[in-house]
């Protein structure tokens, strides 16, 4: 740690997960200073106009140089080669080394960057942007209570986390939550669609959906009933909630969503570069 417990934090990369983090430790007061590094000047002028005491580089070396966590926050597609380009000045320090890109592997990671070092995956979802994410965590064992403290302060700022001692069981976080916005997306436009087919205006039907969602998460999240209970208090027998129950669940609606969660999965086993291992029922 720096002088004066701060924290020196290095982003390499400066997209919306990396500036969703930086505003989440921004607003919530954090100790650290932070460090933005990426080979664009515009993604960097962003940074510079929203958090001027932000340092920003297209030098990731430079970047790294102080650095008590990397933040790893480039595609998952081009993070081989500048975890390599990095190794030297990584091996330097060894600084504790965070990766929110989706399938890259532990031990890619620590080969990439010359290995014996300290590393936590995380996997956020888009919810992050707007500080109510859901990411789920793993890191390795040469992590310490002090480096797994500080991942999870930087994870909370944006939302909740989740640690899992498995990281296969990442596969599983990217299928329900990495992925799962897109499902809630995709049932709202259903229902906003089906909406205006009543003859709701499209903002009439794009709030009703919106609010409606967004207060069944909200119920959901601060009651203590299940999901089935939830549903089973406003499902009266006879009534309009059953009549619309009961022809999505002719419809396959539980079986559709186990298939789809397990696709998922199964996709983020191979983008990995594993073997897929879940079976399909």
């Amino acid at each position: 740690m720096t002088t004066e417990n701060r924290t020196n934090i290095t982003f390499i990369g400066a997209g919306n997960m990396a500036r969703s983090l930086i505003a989440g430790l921004i607003d919530d007061g954090a100790s650290v200073d932070i460090t933005v590094a990426d080979p664009s000047e515009e993604q960097l002028d962003i940074i510079r106009g929203q958090w001027p005491a932000c340092i920003t580089t297209t030098d990731n070396a430079q970047a790294v140089s102080q650095a008590d966590l990397v933040v790893l926050a480039v595609k998952p597609q081009i993070m081989q080669m500048v975890c390599e380009a990095l190794a030297s000045d990584i091996q330097e320090r060894k600084p504790l080394i965070m990766s929110i890109a989706a399938g890259v592997s532990e031990s890619s990671l620590n080969t990439w960057l010359g290995g014996l070092l300290p590393i936590v995956r995380c996997m956020p979802n888009t919810p992050a942007l707007v500080q109510s994410g859901m990411s789920g965590l793993y890191a390795n064992t040469r992590v310490d209570e002090e480096q797994r403290s500080l991942a999870e302060s930087v994870m909370r700022a944006v939302g909740m986390v989740l640690w899992f001692d498995d990281e296969d069981m990442l596969h599983a976080v990217t299928a329900v939550s990495g992925s799962g916005p897109a499902y809630f997306f995709l049932v709202m436009e259903a229902m906003q669609r089906s909406a205006e087919g009543f003859g709701l205006s499209e903002e009439e039907a794009r709030l009703l959906v919106v609010q409606t969602a967004f207060g069944a998460a909200k119920l959901a999240l601060e009651s203590n009933d299940s999901s089935a209970e939830l549903r089973k208090k406003v499902t009266s027998k006879g009534g309009t909630t059953e009549a619309a129950i009961n022809q999505l669940q002719a419809s396959g609606l539980e079986n559709t969503f186990d298939l789809a969660l397990k696709a998922a999965a199964q996709r983020s086993i191979v983008l990995s570069g594993n073997k897929p291992a879940i079976e399909k029922s």
